[in-house]
């Protein structure tokens, strides 16, 4: 049920017995102890109850026992179709995570608009006038918030990704342009046709014309580019 809201939405007891494959009484029990331990907030509206994460903390935990749960799973165990969706890329709370986000993330690293440190990134005066070019202006975020570009690992990836305000003001900008679309009744996005030309163009991440979210790193770009030459 915790995993069920990681993409930020608030969830009815109904919907959340749903995603954990149990009966709304069973649901009910687990997540009045989930809410008393602080791990769930509940909110009423009319006479729907809704759930959701109770902070960042949470999703910040949940991340981090998932990735200690893969860390012996053996590789040669095929992933299912829903796992390859969110693997490729999914929403995270409220920001992108997976091997797309990943991969703007090296793309954002490649042109020097970002330096990445263990727990946050710097974000450049070049980078600044890319992302106010892009649509995002940072002065109209909460610089004072704790890790402003906060970096984490991807569980699926084990690399970096961009998370906190930075993050989530990115993806964001993704719906709003309609690069992305949430996959029904699950944390994965898609990316679409507008999408690919826009993530080929503006970060010069290539995606496959027919579908998936398979990208392709910049230094191995710049490989190719070379091999061509």
């Amino acid at each position: 049920m915790l995993s069920a809201l990681l993409d930020g939405r608030a969830l009815t007891a109904r919907e959340l017995a749903f995603a954990a494959r149990v009966t709304p009484q069973t649901a009910s029990t687990h997540l009045a102890k989930l809410t008393d331990a602080s791990l769930l907030s509940a909110l009423r509206r009319g006479r729907h109850r809704y759930f959701r994460l109770a902070s960042p903390k949470v999703v910040d935990m949940l991340d981090a026992i998932v990735a200690v749960a893969l860390e012996n799973r053996p590789r040669y165990r095929p992933l299912s179709h829903q796992a390859q969706e969110l693997s490729a890329a999914r929403i995270c709370y409220v920001h992108l995570a997976g091997r797309l986000a990943v991969d703007l993330t090296d793309a954002l690293t490649f042109r020097e608009y970002i330096v990445l440190g263990d727990n946050a990134a710097e974000i450049t005066s070049a980078g600044t006038r890319f992302l106010a070019e892009f649509g995002i202006d940072l002065s109209a975020l909460n610089s004072t918030r704790h890790r402003f570009c906060k970096v984490c690992i991807d569980w699926t990836e084990r690399r970096p990704h961009i998370a906190g305000p930075v993050g989530t003001a990115l993806t964001k900008r993704y719906f709003d342009l309609g690069w992305i679309e949430r996959v029904k009744d699950s944390r994965a996005v898609i990316v679409t046709a507008a999408g690919k030309h826009g993530f080929s163009d503006i970060f010069g991440i290539g995606l496959p014309e027919g579908g998936g979210t398979h990208t392709q790193r910049p230094a191995q770009r710049q490989l190719d580019s070379a091999v061509r030459s």
